[in-house]
């Protein structure tokens, strides 16, 4: 593919003589690579006797000089007060009298064999593994195991009247489509939603943000997140159209305690929590450290951070719990990439220095996070490592696509253990719209963690309480400042762990290994393990004399059972033996 793209640019650039490549500034690492690749053949080439070069195209929302100054604190940064910068008008670029072959349009066969020709690496049934949704999933499964009769789970999605004026790319869906001037036009209708139309196409657009609305100002990023990741209108642009329409409202003026609509305000949060988070990404790739190669890979939009160690041998995958991050994993990750690991440790949408968008969080929405990671980034099956909230998200990847899994290791695992043939249920995502109670209770919750953050998380680690050291707390306080923090709080009151533990590794309780801490302050190991005894049989359990989060009290041992598990799980694929 990158061969055939680069001979097709080659012949570009000798026909029109070109001398220099702009692209748009980016911070994907598969984006990076393939510009890096292109880079270097390009200094093979000759063009009107210059070597051509790639000149990246920066259209800053700051006027940020250097960013390896750029506070590490949102909060430290909205001090700094810097100006947004004006977008620029469109250009009308000079005329050259030149003849050129386009090409004939290719065919809807011709496209169809290309695909063919250059799928996934993964095996087949991977093609459409991430088109039904864990609920659906999760949902069929326990209708089969209740014989309780029909009822569907599945997402409902908004079917919108035939139109030819219609801004959004399929009728079913809720993304804005087209050209810089069609999502300009649906922006218009999104920010004047109080207004009221009798035009068609912004009653369409009214009519989405209603359905999209699944809690305050998560619209915006359902209708315009897509055209903001495309680049089809910028995020500076948004925030220009807003406050202009904001001083229209105001007699030219801007309101010094807050936006006069719901939207104007959905809309400019949005841009500044995007631009944080690309500025986070960028200062990444210049302060990198080159202990760990820190990526960026953008899911349905949202940029979210991973690291990857190792050069060879079976795919590991670490994922952390609740507040935390991929480097919760720090001294894990090396140590099993050393022992001829492949390792990925992901930092989770909302946490880190990931992105915190204003969705509704769910532990399903994190399931499907993990799924895609496993088929776009990581491309095989892999072994599936998880710390509480991390390992109840693991244990359900396991459950509802097992084939992406080699074996699972939960950790302190969130999630009960129930006795069998108990009944059990599944909340869907409308029944879990906040409230005012919970968007009161997230920010005093927030509040008080950040005053009592150092004595949480040593309690944590009972054995080894200098675990908890300051680099550890500092990053989680760093986190806590990010925009969309509250936001992720929220969840905290939504969570829906009743699927019990033992139901999600029924089908692979085989290749299940448990890690326990048996200090934990957060849960009664004790009883978690006699219940796993009793109604979990098949798996193997590991207990240590640690708390919460073994993998960073205890490294060592951890790292220990975990490499001699693979090997295990390996030598058994290998053999053709189940675990």
């Amino acid at each position: 593919m990158l061969r055939m793209s680069y001979r097709t640019l080659q012949q570009r650039m000798e026909q029109v003589q070109a001398t220099c490549i702009f692209v748009e500034q980016e911070v994907e690492y598969e984006l990076l690579f393939i510009m890096d690749v292109v880079n270097q053949r390009l200094n093979s080439m000759k063009v009107s006797q210059d070597t051509p070069r790639i000149e990246l195209w920066k259209t800053p929302f700051y006027d940020i000089k250097v960013l390896q100054n750029l506070a590490a604190s949102y909060d430290d940064f909205e001090k700094l007060r810097l100006h947004v910068t004006t977008p620029l008008q469109l250009s009308t670029l000079p005329g050259a009298e030149m003849e050129l072959d386009w090409g004939d349009l290719p065919a809807y066969d011709d496209v169809k064999g290309f695909m063919a020709k250059n799928q996934h690496k993964s095996s087949d049934d991977w093609t459409l593994i991430k088109e039904t949704s864990a609920e659906t999933l999760l949902g069929r499964e326990m209708l089969k195991s209740s014989e309780s009769g029909e009822r569907s789970y599945s997402f409902r999605q908004m079917q919108s009247r035939e139109s030819n004026e219609s801004v959004f790319v399929t009728q079913k869906g809720n993304v804005v489509g087209g050209g810089t001037y069609n999502v300009l036009n649906a922006l218009a209708a999104y920010l004047r939603y109080l207004e009221g139309t009798a035009r068609e196409d912004w009653q369409e657009v009214h009519a989405k943000l209603r359905a999209s609305e699944s809690r305050n100002g998560a619209s915006f990023n359902a209708l315009f997140g897509p055209a903001l990741s495309l680049g089809i209108i910028s995020r500076r642009r948004v925030h220009y159209e807003a406050i202009k329409y904001e001083k229209e409202r105001n007699g030219g003026f801007l309101p010094p305690f807050g936006y006069s609509t719901a939207t104007i305000e959905a809309a400019v949060e949005a841009v500044f929590s995007k631009e944080w988070y690309w500025l986070l990404a960028l200062r990444n790739q210049i302060n990198n450290d080159e202990k760990q190669s820190t990526r960026i890979w953008r899911w349905n939009g949202f940029l979210i951070q991973y690291t990857v160690a190792g050069e060879e041998g079976p795919a590991v995958l670490l994922v952390h719990g609740f507040g935390a991050f991929a480097e919760h994993y720090r001294d894990n990750i090396h140590d099993l990439a050393r022992a001829g690991n492949r390792v990925w440790a992901i930092t989770l949408l909302g946490f880190g220095k990931s992105e915190k968008p204003n969705i509704l969080y769910t532990e399903l929405l994190w399931a499907e996070l993990l799924r895609d990671f496993i088929v776009d980034v990581v491309g095989e099956p892999v072994h599936l490592v998880g710390n509480s909230i991390g390992g109840y998200i693991v244990a359900i990847v396991s459950r509802v696509w097992s084939v992406l899994i080699k074996s699972t290791v939960l950790i302190n695992s969130a999630g009960n253990v129930i006795p069998r043939n108990t009944s059990l249920s599944l909340s869907r995502p409308s029944d879990r719209q906040t409230s005012g109670a919970t968007w009161l209770g997230s920010r005093i919750l927030l509040f008080f963690l950040r005053l009592t953050i150092q004595d949480t998380v040593k309690k944590c680690y009972p054995t080894k309480v200098e675990r908890a050291d300051d680099w550890l707390i500092n990053e989680m306080l760093r986190a806590s400042y990010d925009p969309g923090v509250p936001v992720v709080l929220e969840s905290i009151f939504s969570f829906n762990l009743s699927i019990p533990l033992n139901y999600l590794l029924e089908y692979v309780k085989e290749k299940v290994l448990i890690i326990q801490g048996m200090k934990d302050p957060i849960s009664d190991s004790n009883a978690t393990i006699a219940m796993l005894k009793e109604h979990c049989d098949g798996v193997i359990i590991k207990e240590l004399d640690a708390g919460h989060c073994p993998h960073d009290e205890v490294p060592e041992s951890v790292n220990t059972i975990i490499c001699g598990w693979i090997q295990k799980v390996e030598s058994n694929i290998l053999a053709g033996f189940p675990v």
